[in-house]
């Protein structure tokens, strides 16, 4: 296994293992592209996948954030439907709409069909994070990957979808097919975070972005066990797991239960519904807890931005004091693409001023 960086000053990695930082941690989901200028130059010339297999723009993006914004953590620049695009899925990232899958999944024969990922396919991935491990310094690098239920939804769907309807008849009415295909996509997402394991980063975040489409009974018997190998499986790295999801309230508990329990710093994230004091007390115990800025407020003025940074601040707090091992200032989504950056750096500010 990789030798990991030393990084005893980092408050993400402090607040993350239930030390005190020294500062409120604070990065943003998709930090990297998005709202910057710089991010929207690079891109006008390439696409989103070439942009993700090409090792020296994979590591200029991703450090975009981190000069501009002084934030605590850097994620790597990627997408969730990168592995998948490695292992032979036909597919694009098509702009404003998402991933578009060219032959969805729907049967017995399309499950066997799905191919391993090697680690080869992804090998400008893996040379991007020896790129950026170099040249951050004390600034943790965080590596992420798609959880097995919303890439699964990505290709029965055939691309972003409001209903998930064809994801949960399979998943209802054909649950062995839908059971191999997660046993399949969860392959590929350890695989995919073991190359980056490997490679270097600090932490791992998995996004089950559309898991708030379950009920908690579905997603007990569909999901969680998929995700939770995830996590056991690669716990023997030692380092931080972040689970994420949106319109997750109900489903907190269980999905604290997938990344905590392994003998490693173990993080829950909270999107904007729920406070960070309701999540401390449906988490598992010895979690920290990440959130939940609305992405929305960044769009909203100065004075706006203001109050609701602070009143997150002081949520984490009570958060604290009820029981979650630390807190790390985030979005509860993703930036934006029409936040003015400016925004994002002075609010990067007042939560370290905090």
């Amino acid at each position: 296994m990789n030798t990991r960086r030393e990084l005893p000053e980092s408050p993400y990695l402090a607040a993350a293992a239930g030390r005190k930082p020294h500062r409120i941690p604070v990065w943003m989901m998709r930090q990297a592209g998005r709202s910057l200028p710089e991010y929207r130059e690079l891109r006008a010339k390439n696409t989103m996948m070439q942009a993700c297999f090409d090792a020296d723009l994979i590591t200029e993006i991703t450090l975009q954030p981190v000069r501009r914004h002084d934030v605590d953590a850097a994620i790597l620049f990627s997408d969730i439907v990168v592995p998948l695009r490695a292992a032979g899925i036909d597919l694009d990232i098509v702009p404003d709409v998402g991933p578009v899958i060219a032959h969805p999944i729907r049967t017995a024969d399309d499950v066997r069909a799905v191919a391993p990922l090697q680690q080869d396919q992804v090998g400008a991935v893996a040379t991007a994070i020896g790129q950026l491990t170099a040249a951050l310094g004390d600034v943790p690098l965080i590596g992420f990957a798609g959880a097995p239920f919303t890439l699964a939804s990505y290709l029965v769907e055939g691309g972003p979808s409001r209903h998930h309807e064809r994801t949960k008849a399979m998943m209802l009415g054909d649950t062995e097919t839908w059971h191999a295909l997660m046993t399949a996509l969860t392959d590929v997402t350890i695989e995919f975070l073991r190359v980056q394991l490997e490679a270097g980063v600090d932490a791992i975040q998995v996004f089950d972005s559309w898991a708030g489409t379950l009920s908690l009974a579905d997603y007990r018997a569909y999901v969680l066990p998929h995700s939770a190998r995830v996590f056991a499986s690669l716990a023997g790295y030692g380092v931080p797991m972040t689970h994420f999801g949106v319109g997750t309230a109900e489903l907190l508990g269980a999905m604290s239960e997938a990344v905590t329990g392994h003998g490693v710093p173990a993080v829950v994230g909270v999107d904007w519904r729920t406070s960070l004091t309701d999540a401390a007390a449906r988490v598992r115990r010895g979690s920290a807890l990440q959130g939940n800025l609305d992405p929305v407020v960044l769009l909203a003025g100065w004075p706006v931005v203001d109050r609701a940074v602070r009143a997150v601040v002081e949520d984490g707090r009570r958060a604290v004091a009820a029981g979650a091992v630390g807190h790390i200032f985030n979005l509860g989504h993703g930036v934006l693409p029409a936040t003015d950056p400016a925004i994002i750096t002075d609010a990067v500010a007042l939560v370290h001023e905090l």
